[in-house]
């Protein structure tokens, strides 16, 4: 999971070529397409040519071909797999491929979000595809049970496996850092998912979930912090490595004197604790201006056209687009606080505006108000709204698209900065340039209003876009706190020894003498080349690395757990247990494979 592609690529980059070596290691050979690797056994495309990536395939679907050790015998298996021919490591019975089956099928269930009485519903299909296209084959089935039962069984082991992988490769992280997100929940309020990002000594990166709290159950911090702290035991971790907390902006997370993080970083404080960096999580950006310019007032209003839409709409042409986008984050239920959210997302609003007319016409003709559509206020504050949004909608998607360590993602929060002070210069010019739908709504409003020489008041804009600034310098001072050490990590080469701290100056020094390191800087990226850095010459610059390396660069894994619930909304507001919950979140956002080797082996031992 190295996240930075370096500047200049002089050549292909090694760890990306496929190993000869590989073969008789993981059983696979190179495609005759180049990329990726093609596997002998399951004969899948592992699209990625990482080492990490081929292991990992490797230990979660074949691991029973470890019995194979010898060279020679090695060799012979390769052969074999070659020409087809399976029988000599025919790993599972007839009984444990039907267990393998429903174990995947249970899976599958779970990453789509359905229901445990749906499993019926699949075996249903498969049969009666079977009995009209392969009659013959029908009795495959036989070993296969999908019942609601078992289905929740098979999900939880699945959850099992999956957290034991984690704990084994938590105990290797040289550092890591928790995300704390208690805005996911939009239909369950009283839930924390905790996400732990991780580095080990080779610099690979692992973001899973850790946990998940009932805050009903936890309601005090002092109990919150103690089922974190259980986690992090339980995970074999302690807070002597912990590095970063990312949370939400919720006074539960960030109140001055009562919130989790003070809490936490009282506990974290001893002589060989790092400073515990705390910064808020780049998913919800868009909540930092929330209660700015009445926004709630307005976000409640369009929450109510979009359900009347939806409901008295009948399916109107004109309002399409906005449909289709609502049903593909929703699906046909709307919930309102869930639709509440979404909307602050920028995308929604901008698509409301520009079916605004349609809208009032639509109001009126079933009799709804429209007072809004006349009210200069609220029409100025709407415009301004979604032109707001929509640049914090931008930042947002850049920070989660572009996978980068922290540094690069703190250079493009510092560059958005730069992007307010110049809006908030421009809006006390009285120039719209950067503001498309207000600068709309003032021109149609002046039309309208000719005898009204003052449309809209730029101070109260001004003071919208200084909360904004003040909030951002708020919730990332953290990291300006540690600014050289993520300039040092992400340009070592160029960085010069009289700005760096006295400790690492003289393997710094050392290190830009270096020649060979210099070359391998100019065509690795960074996760690599820090990997390849000698522990014992640059302990300093290496502890750097594992420090920058492990804060969390993005939300992209709080964002899975946000769609995966957004989009099963009424299936996980059902009566499920935490212990279920847990499980179908850890099996929607992990980049693990079950292994199901094990878990075959588990379900046929547990079989009487």
């Amino acid at each position: 999971m190295w996240m930075t592609p370096k500047r200049v690529r002089m050549e292909v980059d090694e760890a990306l070529v496929f190993r000869p070596e590989w073969t008789q290691r993981y059983l696979v050979v190179e495609p005759p397409e180049g990329d990726g690797a093609l596997c002998l056994v399951c004969h899948r495309l592992v699209a990625s040519t990482r080492e990490r990536d081929v292991r990992r395939h490797y230990e979660a679907e074949h691991e029973f071909y470890e019995r194979f050790v010898g060279e020679e015998e090695r060799a012979a298996l390769v052969e074999r797999l070659r020409q087809g021919d399976l029988s000599v490591a025919a790993a599972f019975t007839a009984e444990e491929r039907a267990i393998r089956a429903g174990l995947g099928l249970c899976r599958l269930l779970a990453l789509r979000g359905r229901g445990w009485t749906e499993g019926d519903f699949v075996y249903q299909c498969m049969e009666v595809l079977l009995r009209e296209m392969l009659p013959d084959h029908i009795g495959v089935l036989e070993g296969i049970d999908l019942s609601p039962e078992i289905t929740r069984q098979r999900i939880l082991s699945i959850d099992s496996n999956l957290r034991s992988q984690l704990y084994s490769r938590a105990r290797n992280f040289k550092a890591y850092s928790l995300a704390l997100d208690d805005q996911a929940f939009v239909a369950y309020e009283n839930y924390l998912l905790v996400f732990i990002r991780g580095v080990d000594h080779d610099l690979e990166v692992q973001e899973d979930l850790l946990t998940m709290i009932n805050l009903t159950h936890h309601f005090s911090v002092g109990a919150l912090m103690a089922a974190i702290l259980e986690a992090l035991q339980t995970a074999g971790l302690s807070l002597q490595r912990m590095v970063g907390l990312t949370t939400t902006h919720t006074l539960r997370m960030i109140g001055e004197n009562s919130g989790l993080v003070s809490y936490m970083r009282e506990k974290a404080v001893s002589p060989n604790c790092w400073n515990v960096i705390h910064y808020s999580g780049f998913l919800h950006l868009e909540l930092l201006s929330s209660y700015d310019v009445d926004v709630n007032q307005i976000i409640n209003t369009i929450s109510e056209w979009i359900v009347m839409i939806k409901t008295r709409g009948v399916r109107r042409p004109e309002f399409q687009p906005l449909l289709t986008e609502s049903e593909s984050e929703h699906g046909e239920r709307v919930n309102g606080r869930c639709l509440n959210n979404w909307l602050r997302r920028g995308k929604t609003l901008k698509l409301v505006f520009a079916l605004r007319r349609e809208i009032e016409a639509f109001l009126v003709s079933v009799g709804a108000t429209t007072v809004h559509f006349s009210d200069k206020q609220w029409l100025c504050d709407f415009g301004f709204l979604v032109d707001i949004m929509d640049y914090l909608r931008e930042l947002s998607e850049e920070l989660q698209l572009t996978k980068v360590f922290a540094a690069a993602a703190f250079d493009r929060i510092c560059a958005f900065e730069g992007k307010l002070n110049l809006l908030h210069r421009h809006m006390e010019e009285d120039n719209l340039t950067d503001f498309p739908a207000f600068s709309k709504v003032v021109d149609e409003l002046r039309h309208q209003f000719k005898e009204d020489h003052r449309i809209f008041d730029p101070d109260r804009y001004q003071m919208v876009i200084c909360r904004l600034q003040k909030d951002f310098e708020r919730h990332f001072k953290d990291l300006r706190f540690i600014k050289k050490d993520l300039e040092l990590f992400s340009n070592p080469f160029n960085f010069k020894p009289e700005y760096a701290p006295i400790s690492v100056r003289v393997e710094l020094t050392k290190l830009q003498a270096n020649t060979d390191l210099w070359n391998e800087y100019r065509v690795k990226d960074l996760g690599q080349f820090y990997a390849g850095l000698s522990a014992e010459s640059y302990p300093i610059i290496k502890g750097v690395a594992y420090k920058v390396a492990s804060l969390f660069d993005s939300s992209q894994i709080c964002e899975k757990a946000f769609s995966y619930l957004t989009r099963n909304q009424h299936t996980l507001s059902q009566p499920l247990t935490d212990e279920h919950l847990q499980a179908l979140f850890r099996v929607a956002t992990t980049e693990m494979d079950p292994g199901w080797d094990d878990l075959v082996r588990e379900r046929s031992e547990a079989s009487p």
